[in-house]
Order: C-alpha cells, then structure tokens, then sequence
C-alpha cells in the first residue's frame, strides 16, 4: 500500500466518529513505535513532520523511514508537513512526495491567511496524486518545537465558511482552548475547551473535517518518572484526555500529538541511563524508549482517538 492522502482517512474519521492521531516524528525510533502501534491497535495513521524535524534528521531521512513504515505495517499512513510557515516549504514538500501539508498562516493578518492558503491549496490540488491541505484559524499560545506564539486567540465561527470557500482547504486547524508544549493550563485551575465554539463550527460546515492542535495530554506518569530522575519539569500539565475523546466523537478528525511522544520516549531513556551506568550501548535507551512510545500511542488510540481497528 502506497503513502496516503488524508481525504478518505478524515472523512471516515467523521461519519463513524473517531480521530485519527497525528503524531510527529523525529527519528527512526518514533516511526517504529508509532507505526508498531497502529498495527497492533489496527488503527490509520498520520505521521507529521515539522520543521525543527527536518532540519534535525534530514527530510529525505525522514521520508524514507517512513516509506519503509508503510511496507512494513501494511496500513493506511500519511505523510503530512506540520506547520509549514510559507508557501516555498509546502511547495517543496509536495514536490518530494508527501500527501498532506498545513500552511499555517494563523499569525496573518485574515486576508493574508486567505491568500498563501488558497495559494498552497491551489498547487496541491493539481498535483498529481492529489495533496490535502490543512489550513488555520486562531492562534495557540505556547512553545513547541520551532512553534512560539505568546497569546492565543480563539477562532471566530464567523470566519470558518468565507474561510473554506475562499481557499479550498481540505481540513481546517481551529483554537478551543488547546495549546502547545508541555505546560498548557496552570496549576490549580481546571482545564476546558470551548465545545461551544467547536459545535458552532460543524454547523456551519456541517461534514467538514477540523483537527485540534497542541493536543497532548502531558501524561503525568512520565513527567513523574522524568522528574524522579533529575529532570525538571514542575507542573507540567496538558488536556485532559476525556476532553479529547469527547471532541473525538464530534467533528475533530484529526488531533495532533508531539509532546506525549516526546516523554514517552526520553522518560524511560533517562531513567535507563541512570539505572545502567556501565552501558554505552545506545541501542539500548533508544530501545525502551521505542517500547513505551507504543505503549503510550496504544492508548490513545484506544481511550481517546477511539480509533482502534479502522484501519
């Protein structure tokens, strides 16, 4: 089975009310763990790529792991481009052979989001395979790879349909309340979305896929094992994961999740290293750390994407 694009995926996502996981990828290890996931859960998958990524591993690196993901596993996966800030690096990303891009032109000015959207949307379209296009609005506040927005803003249901008409993106990124890195909400207060401003969204684009942002949970059993060995990352907190699922079972089709992968991996890693001083034997960490990234993507395609066997 050849990359796929993410039309059918995210359309089936919406009719039987599910989501499917966006999961970034950095190396050889998260593929693995991410894609022996999907297998055992029999769920589809988007694995996305963003620009701190392919600056670290090389996008032809990345590329290739993933090609060889998808003759192993057998499963439906897309290859998406996570937050491409300009037409050029979505042109080029196309270009290269992946099914999916975001242009993310939320920091624009509204017509100037229209403009590079419609732009982008405009290439993809008439490339040959076809290439989905997810677009922006609303910002999200917080600090993720090269992502750094200071104040959040949320989207304005107002603007979702001249939004969609005007670019002819095929997915639309909306802010309810997520955001991104690993300290989303403060301690002692009680996170929400704003289910009101999702809700009013699919009714103006009734069937339309929205994917949800800076969405991972900051599972606390890997903060806690971090912090047990040396780390430092006090009040670390994320979206409760029953807000997920609920948005999951609405029209999200599509939820994003970095930093879970990120703990899940380098959690174990540290506690390895600290348990096992005389090894020098990277293969080692590297492998634990593969291990619970399955475990942890396992979960939540089974309790909050509720995406198991749609494959």
């Amino acid at each position: 089975m050849p990359l796929v694009n993410e039309l059918e995926m995210l359309k089936k996502a919406y009719d039987e009310g599910y989501a499917v996981g966006a999961f970034n990828i950095n190396n050889m290890e998260t593929i693995q763990g991410i894609v022996e996931a999907a297998k055992l859960e029999k769920s589809p998958i988007i694995l996305q790529v963003s620009r701190g990524a392919r600056k670290y591993a090389n996008p032809v690196y990345l590329q290739k792991l993933v090609e060889a993901a998808v003759i192993d596993s057998g499963l439906p996966i897309a290859l998406h481009l996570d937050h491409g800030d300009s037409f050029e690096i979505c042109k080029e990303c196309i270009d290269t052979g992946f099914t999916s891009v975001m242009i993310d032109g939320s920091s624009l000015p509204y017509e100037e989001n229209v403009a590079v959207t419609k732009k982008v949307c405009e290439y993809a379209h008439a490339h040959t395979p076809y290439v989905t296009v997810e677009g922006e609005l609303g910002t999200l506040a917080g600090i993720e790879d090269e992502v750094n927005v200071e104040h959040s803003s949320y989207t304005d249901p107002n603007t979702v349909e001249d939004f969609v008409k005007r670019t002819g993106v095929d997915s639309l990124a909306i802010a309810i309340g997520t955001s991104h890195g690993a300290f989303k909400f403060k301690p002692g207060t009680k996170p929400q979305l704003r289910f009101d401003i999702l809700e009013e969204v699919s009714r103006r684009l009734p069937g339309f896929p929205i994917v949800l942002h800076g969405a991972s949970s900051v599972l606390q059993d890997y903060v806690k094992m971090f912090n047990e060995c040396g780390g430092d990352m006090k009040d670390a907190l994320g979206v409760p994961e029953e807000l997920l699922s609920k948005a999951s079972k609405m029209a999200v089709c599509k939820i994003n999740i970095d930093s879970d992968i990120r703990l899940a991996c380098y959690a174990p890693m540290r506690k390895y290293i600290l348990d096992n001083p005389t090894v020098f034997d990277p293969r080692k960490p590297l492998g634990v750390a593969r291990d619970n990234i399955t475990e942890a993507v396992r979960h939540k395609m089974r309790d909050v994407l509720h995406s198991s066997n749609k494959a």
